[in-house]
């Protein structure tokens, strides 16, 4: 697991992975992540939009490329 690749891990998930994925991408705890995910979305802006694209976007762990 490259630190420098972006990833949706098959462990660590609570819903689909795109906060962990982006935790572990920047050396981040994934709990803080979470927290300012979930706080983002009473701001005005397309989070959830976001949130969705990059799950459809970011590769599963086990099917990014070497």
């Amino acid at each position: 697991m490259s630190a420098t690749t972006l990833y949706r891990p098959r462990n660590g998930r609570m819903i689909a992975g795109v906060c962990a994925g982006i935790a572990y991408r920047f050396g981040w705890d994934p709990t803080l992540v979470r927290v300012i995910a979930v706080l983002s979305i009473f701001l005005p802006g397309p989070q959830v939009l976001a949130y969705i694209l990059l799950w459809i976007i970011m590769p599963n762990e086990d099917r990014r490329p070497y």
